[in-house]
């Protein structure tokens, strides 16, 4: 049996859009996950790591805020191929780094550009995936992230450790721009639906906010991702120092932490999956959001002593929920969204899951000052998710 056009089609944009995530996801992350090697050569403190993902965040909720107009003057493919540029230039500023304001500059460009990958690529696939196959299909591009975080993780300090800090970042921008040169050929498809005199105004900021929020659904997703995005974000800066701080070694630590990342690749291919066929997307992301705050607040009994395969365990319950989300979230922001305005509703979204990664870190660090636990911090950081779980229920049921 020959395969549709239509089909081949979406094959062909799933493909480019989870390289081009896989890329975006590992060259946001190489920079911290080098960071030892950055520090150690320029004598810096360890507190400048918190604040280039600081500034990465900041940046990554403007350019998602803004890029709405850009997707639909320029077209999805146009944009992906410049998220991949901006990337590949934040880290060439990383790379030349001495100066501390080229890490700044490096967080603007590089956290910025890496954040619109995922708002131009869910415009793309939201007009080829077929409307009851979107959540597997959008579930399916999004395992790109944790790919891109694992490879980021397993090839960034080799490469450091045998050319070079330097070297590795100005390979991974190397590989960032031949795969923006590579997606040229197919723009003349992809980029069909560009509107050429479409422009950029400084109020589509806040009318990408409002087009979010005053609709029902989208402004649900919206705080969920502002719930999930935020315990992610706890669980990704917090968790290997909890396991070390327990008694475990920070080799065990980080294999813990690496075997979570694991799961969440067929976690969400299985979520995706279960969202396009018996259970309704809505009902998925309740359930989700409730086992991301049992699994979180399950920390609270965690302490010295406690056997490493617990921590396993609690980190695969997190890693099924809190990191497996985003195919299901998007594929509806997608559906939801104004015909023509995936692009935007996905960046206005997404937003919210920015400043999710901004607030939820400064709970967890509150509560960590005012009791001295990490379950504690990881309790506040999961009580959103509750709230999110209970009001979608509730919509649902």
């Amino acid at each position: 049996m020959r395969m549709g056009r239509p089909m081949q089609l979406l094959l062909v944009a799933l493909a480019a859009m989870f390289v081009q995530q896989t890329f975006a996801a590992a060259g946001r992350a190489l920079p911290p996950i080098i960071a030892p090697a950055i520090l150690e050569d320029l004598r810096l403190d360890p507190a400048w790591i918190g604040v280039y993902v600081a500034i990465a965040a900041l940046a990554a909720l403007l350019f998602q805020l803004g890029c709405g107009s850009f997707i639909l003057r320029h077209g999805a493919l146009r944009v992906s191929q410049a998220a991949l540029v901006l990337l590949a230039a934040g880290l060439v500023a990383a790379a030349l780094a001495g100066p501390l304001w080229l890490f700044a500059l490096s967080a603007v460009i590089g956290g910025g550009g890496a954040a619109v990958s995922t708002p131009a690529s869910s415009h793309l696939l939201g007009r080829y995936s077929p409307p009851r196959h979107a959540p597997l299909v959008f579930s399916i591009k999004q395992t790109a992230v944790p790919a891109g975080l694992l490879l980021a993780g397993l090839v960034g300090p080799l490469l450091a450790l045998w050319w070079g800090w330097r070297a590795a970042l100005w390979a991974t921008a190397a590989a960032c721009l031949l795969f923006a040169v590579l997606l040229e050929p197919l723009r003349t498809e992809f980029d069909a639906d560009r509107s050429p005199g479409r422009r950029f105004r400084l109020s589509d900021l806040g009318e990408t906010i409002r087009s979010v929020t005053r609709q029902p659904g989208l402004r649900a997703l919206s705080f969920a991702c502002f719930a999930f995005n935020g315990l992610q974000s706890v669980f990704t800066a917090y968790f290997v120092t909890l396991l070390a701080e327990a008694g475990h070694g920070l080799a065990a630590a980080g294999a813990v932490f690496s075997a979570a990342m694991l799961v969440a690749v067929p976690g969400r291919i299985l979520w995706g999956f279960v969202g396009s066929g018996p259970v309704a997307p809505g009902r998925v992301l309740a359930w989700l959001a409730l086992g991301m705050a049992v699994s979180s607040a399950s920390l609270l009994l965690a302490g010295p002593g406690w056997p490493l395969v617990l921590f396993g365990l609690i980190a695969a319950a997190i890693s099924l929920t809190a990191l497996s989300w985003h195919g299901v979230l998007l594929s509806e922001t997608a559906r939801l969204a104004a015909p023509g305005r995936q692009g935007a509703a996905t960046g206005g979204v997404l937003s919210f899951g920015q400043m999710g990664a901004l607030a939820l870190p400064l709970c967890y660090s509150a509560g960590l000052a005012l009791t001295g636990s990490h379950g504690v911090g990881f309790a506040l950081a999961g009580l959103p998710a509750l709230l999110v779980g209970l009001l979608l229920l509730r919509q649902r049921g």
